[in-house]
């Protein structure tokens, strides 16, 4: 059974490498969370995670500045499920800007990093939910043999500050 450590570790190498997540402000319905991709500096574990959007999409004129917000994710494999809960803010550092920038991100942006509709997010973590995939091929087959699935489970949450 693993640990809490062990969890939070493997969400974190989970992010940083699958990355895309469906990120939406708490409370705020009339619009949905969408797929966005998490930016992390190197060897940054617990965060800030950022977010470059624009500013004329329903997320920026929805938010609130240190307003509550949540993503949720799943990793590539299906192995580890989440959602984290933390607060959210434009980010107006020209040099955080230059930090996080790449050709992905230039893509969206035709007038570059002055591009005016350009919008850097910080979402700094609070708590989050985090669940290993219990499913296995080991577990189908104790299963089978009549072992209670849910023993498989067990011990594969963590909750609480990230």
């Amino acid at each position: 059974m693993p640990e809490d450590t062990e969890i939070r570790a493997k969400f974190w190498k989970a992010l940083r490498s699958d990355r895309t997540v469906m990120l939406g402000l708490e409370g705020a319905w009339a619009e949905p969370p969408r797929p966005m991709t998490a930016i992390m500096e190197d060897g940054a574990d617990h965060g800030p995670i950022w977010f470059f959007t624009a500013r004329s999409t329903g997320l920026a004129h929805q938010m609130m500045p240190n307003g509550p917000a949540l993503f949720t994710f799943a990793s590539r494999g299906h192995d580890l499920f989440a959602t984290l809960h933390g607060t959210i803010s434009e980010e107006a550092d020209r040099t955080m800007i230059d930090r996080l920038w790449s050709p992905f991100i230039a893509a969206w942006y035709e007038g570059g990093k002055d591009d005016p509709d350009l919008l850097l997010l910080k979402l700094e973590p609070q708590r989050a939910e985090i669940w290993l995939n219990g499913n296995s091929l080991v577990a189908g087959l104790k299963m089978l043999l009549g072992r209670d699935p849910k023993e498989d489970y067990a011990g594969n949450v963590a909750k609480g500050p990230v």
